[in-house]
């Protein structure tokens, strides 16, 4: 990544001492949900175990850490496990229980390097060897996540009704809707004079049988949110937001229509991406919309939003993370697939430089990712502590993909 991946509480400080020896395991790469962890010390080899870099690994998981210099130990906290390790002793504590350890922590660098077996069984990590000097991979265990599924564009072949219940409309069966918490449903798009439209020439359309997706949703205790979708490819926006007039015209159809629904998804792409786009002025018309509607919206609002490391510069994430209840990064498009984890990572590392983690949620695009990969984006998600996942779209999530989301969410 393009900047250093931050562990809340504080840095960890070391004072050297004398270890056992220990041998260096040489380059021995270990990932994590997929995502190679990147140590300043190696993992090491003693007595036939091997210890690894607790900060390192710690911090690919999103677990706290900090050094306790009295007591000369390690303490982490990932909100269910606290663990407490004393260096060069037999025992560690988890949970306040005791636990025996293979061989003791230790100090190699200045860096506290721990059982790779006491790590994952404290804190339930599935870890598997891929064979002697090929590496060691570890997956993170299952998070309660939201999982958002985008209900739009389908067809025969990629319908979104047989993806979520299993079977073709109008029939149903559980599928995956104990996995989906919420559907964001693409039915909407605006016209430059703030008219609100159901069938857009973009392919945004609300489906025939409509009604019976919002039913069946209810019936499977999923919350819904109408999806207002328009591009600013053809000006369509930029002419939308210069005209008090018809933001307001565009806020009172959207909030006629959003009875319906349980909230409203603003999905306004395309902003400031041209070289004579005054990006300031960009980004406070498009405020100003979002502004108008949030004060006047009597349910939660989200935003969808291009991610801040994006050629698309015409969005203000600190004052749209003000005003919406939550933002929805779509960290895709980068260019190669799957999407490249590091510029996935910088993006959220960006958007949290503004907005709070419990107000984002990391956008995912099926059409990009494999079931190995979508494992590594859900778990950038949780090393950040992102309340969920948004998956675009229902339709293109193939079988692979629904199994690994059900070996890393708990449903």
């Amino acid at each position: 990544m393009k900047s250093k991946i931050l562990v809340c509480g504080a840095v960890l400080v070391l004072a050297a001492i004398i270890a056992q020896p220990v041998s260096a395991q040489g380059d021995l790469p270990v990932t994590v949900d997929g995502w190679k962890v990147a140590f300043d010390v190696p993992p090491q080899v003693r007595d036939g175990r091997t210890l690894v870099p607790f900060r390192a690994l710690a911090e690919s998981l999103g677990v706290t850490v900090f050094w306790d210099e009295a007591e000369r130990a390690v303490r982490a906290n990932d909100g269910q496990t606290k663990v407490f390790i004393p260096v060069n002793q037999q025992t560690a504590r988890v949970n306040g229980e005791q636990v025996a350890l293979d061989v003791p922590a230790t100090i190699v660098e200045g860096r506290t390097v721990v059982p790779l077996r006491f790590f994952s069984e404290a804190f339930r990590c599935r870890v598997e060897w891929l064979g002697h000097q090929q590496g060691i991979k570890i997956l993170s265990p299952p998070s309660h996540m939201t999982l958002i599924g985008f209900y739009a564009l389908g067809s025969t072949e990629a319908s979104s009704w047989t993806n979520l219940f299993g079977v073709p409309y109008p029939a149903v069966t559980l599928g995956n809707t104990d996995l989906v918490d919420e559907l964001a449903l693409g039915w909407f798009s605006l016209a430059s004079d703030g008219r609100l439209l159901v069938d857009s020439k973009t392919g945004w359309r609300r489906p025939v049988g409509w009604e019976d997706v919002l039913e069946r949703a209810g019936q499977f205790g999923l919350r819904t949110e109408m999806v207002v979708h328009v591009t600013d490819d053809d000006g369509t926006v930029t002419a939308l937001l210069s005209r008090e007039a018809t933001m307001e015209k565009a806020v009172e159809e959207i909030i006629a229509q959003a009875t319906h629904f349980d909230g409203v998804n603003l999905n306004i792409e395309s902003l400031g991406w041209r070289k004579e786009d005054n990006i300031t002025s960009v980004r406070e018309s498009f405020n100003a919309f979002v502004e108008l509607l949030a004060e006047q919206l009597p349910k939660p609002l989200t935003l969808t939003l291009h991610p801040p490391n994006s050629v698309y510069q015409g969005y203000d994430y600190q004052r749209l993370g003000e005003l919406a209840d939550r933002l929805i990064v779509m960290a895709y498009e980068y260019g190669s697939v799957p999407e490249p984890a590091d510029l996935v990572a910088e993006a959220v590392e960006m958007a949290l430089a503004s907005v709070p983690a419990q107000k984002l949620i990391l956008g995912i695009s099926a059409a990009s990712e494999s079931p190995d990969s979508i494992l590594t984006k859900v778990g950038i998600a949780k090393r950040y502590r992102l309340p969920g996942i948004a998956l675009w779209r229902l339709g293109l999530i193939s079988d692979g993909m629904w199994a690994s989301l059900r070996e890393t969410i708990s449903p």
